[in-house]
């Protein structure tokens, strides 16, 4: 296999990851928050599920250095406008990404407040990583 193709396929791996593990995350807190699971909040970040936000976590740090790769190996300039875009878009959605998940460790310890706010920060770091996929697949060259 050809040296770019596997960092390709590295880099879309790692973003599919992150995403699906975001959704997946997010689908078993709505269904355990529907059947009336009070502590799911509490369960979102214990053993099963830690494994998940690991795989995330690996994924949120390898992307900006396999995307920085790709460009350099492919001789695309850092000074376009989808690839600056999507790093500024980037960095915007891993903070948002690491205060949830400070949030959501001080909802495991304490009573939940704030819920609001925290499901802004994840509906706003999904958007960012979906938008930044959609730049990915659409190269606005």
């Amino acid at each position: 296999m050809e040296y770019l193709t596997t960092l390709k396929t590295l880099h879309i791996l790692s973003t599919v990851l992150l995403l699906l593990g975001g959704l997946g995350l997010a689908v078993w807190t709505w269904r355990a928050r529907r059947r009336g699971d009070v502590e799911a909040y509490g369960k979102l970040l214990r053993r099963p599920l830690l494994f998940v936000w690991l795989v995330m976590g690996v994924c949120l740090v390898s992307m900006p250095f396999t995307g920085w790769w790709l460009v350099h190996l492919i001789g695309w300039p850092l000074g376009q406008t989808w690839v600056l875009a999507s790093s500024v878009i980037y960095t915007l959605g891993a903070f948002s990404a690491w205060w949830l998940l400070v949030r959501l460790n001080r909802l495991r310890k304490a009573e939940p407040t704030g819920l609001r706010f925290t499901l802004a920060l994840a509906v706003f770091s999904g958007v960012c990583f979906l938008s930044i996929a959609g730049l990915m697949g659409a190269k606005p060259v």
